[in-house]
């Protein structure tokens, strides 16, 4: 109905992080975007009993930038290759990037790095 938020901007919870107020979906994506930081990544991952590492990281920054290029977070296909393309193949094999991300490469991925969940992504 028009002037009813849609589920993804609805604020589910507010987790208290370096003093401020940060609000989350219902699946524990930001809902701003500019509130990320790689502390904070690292914090929403500790959340889930993970330590990011550099190659965490090298991914994060990747769907960071994707998203600022193409305005979403790209599939699991499509992340492999670019990946790939970027960062060499060694590091973009979905074997490597699903022990990174357990949950999900593109959906754990870009919940940690203040991403929508991707579209493709149930």
């Amino acid at each position: 109905m028009p002037g009813e938020a849609s589920p993804a901007t609805v604020v589910a919870r507010v987790l208290e992080f370096e003093g401020r107020e940060i609000a989350l979906d219902a699946r524990g994506h930001l809902l701003d975007r500019e509130a990320w930081s790689e502390a904070l990544a690292r914090h929403l991952a500790a959340l889930d009993g993970i330590e990011l590492s550099a190659a965490h990281v090298e991914v994060l920054w990747f769907l960071r930038d994707y998203h600022a290029e193409f305005g979403l977070a790209p599939p699991m296909r499509l992340l492999v290759k670019s990946l790939a393309m970027r960062l060499g193949a060694d590091k973009a094999e979905s074997r490597t990037l699903y022990r990174l991300f357990p949950q999900g490469p593109a959906k754990q991925g870009s919940r940690y790095a203040g991403l929508p969940r991707p579209l493709s992504c149930l």
